[in-house]
Formats: C-alpha cells, sequence, structure tokens
C-alpha cells in the first residue's frame, strides 16, 4: 500500500513545483513588461474632442499632479476634465467626459491617444510622465 502512495506523491509534488515555475515565469513576464511610472510632481495636458470628427478641442486642460497614473490625475478636483463610466476587472471604462456620454447606439467610444498614438492601457494602467500630452476623442465605429 506504500508503494502505490509514492509515485502519487512525486507527481502531485512535480504538479506543484510546475505550477510555482509558471506562475515565477508569468510574474517575470509582467514585470519586465510594465510600463514605468514617474514620482512626483509632474504636468500634462489633456485634451477633449467631444464631437465625432472634430480636429478642435472642446476643452483642454494643463494638469499638475503628483499622480503616477492618467486615472488619478483627471479625478483631481482641479483637474478641469472629468470623467466616469463603469467599473470592471481590468479598472474604469470611460462613457463619459465633460458630461458627453458616448451613444453605444451609435457605436461610439471615447478614444485615448498620447501624443497622437493609440494608448494600448486603459486609463488605470497608462503611466504619465512630465510634459505628456493626451488627448480624448470622440469615436464612432468599432
Amino acid at each position: 500500500m506504500d508503494q502505490n502512495k509514492k509515485p502519487l506523491n512525486k507527481k502531485l509534488i512535480a504538479g506543484v513545483v510546475a505550477l510555482i515555475a509558471v506562475i515565477a515565469i508569468l510574474l517575470g513576464v509582467y514585470l519586465n513588461n510594465r510600463q514605468p511610472t514617474t514620482s512626483g510632481s509632474k504636468t500634462i495636458t489633456v485634451s477633449v474632442f467631444d464631437t465625432v470628427g472634430s480636429t478642435e478641442a472642446s476643452n483642454t486642460a494643463t494638469i499638475t499632479t503628483d499622480e503616477e497614473y492618467l486615472r488619478g490625475a483627471l479625478e483631481q478636483e482641479d483637474s478641469g476634465i472629468s470623467i466616469s463610466g463603469s467599473e470592471s476587472e481590468y479598472g474604469l471604462f470611460v462613457t463619459t467626459v465633460d458630461g458627453v456620454t458616448a451613444d453605444d447606439s451609435k457605436q461610439q467610444w471615447w478614444c485615448f491617444t498620447k501624443g497622437g498614438e493609440m494608448l494600448n492601457t486603459g486609463v488605470d494602467s497608462t503611466p504619465i510622465a512630465d510634459g505628456d500630452t493626451f488627448e480624448i476623442t470622440l469615436t464612432e465605429g468599432y
């Protein structure tokens, strides 16, 4: 009976070791690819384009902040830009900017860009640095 338990214990130990190795690899990949943040005071500029196809900003704000991520800077009382939306496992899904809500029936959504380049991260995980320029554009069509 003891002989039957030994192979099972070895398989269990091997499985646990493999699981730990996979977790360590995934953690390493995450830490290596994570975008760095900048601590301390920084000033960023955010422009809002709240009409589909508009080339003129309806609001531009210069925000001075100690926050490290875009959401924190935008949610400051004195930011000059207001955002709201729904929370998800990925962070805030922005549906309203400066009182303008994207109309899902028209396939509208808010596109966040940095210096004209579309962001691959949400507002919760977009790091900010001194001098960054962001654009929030009401966009139509998925």
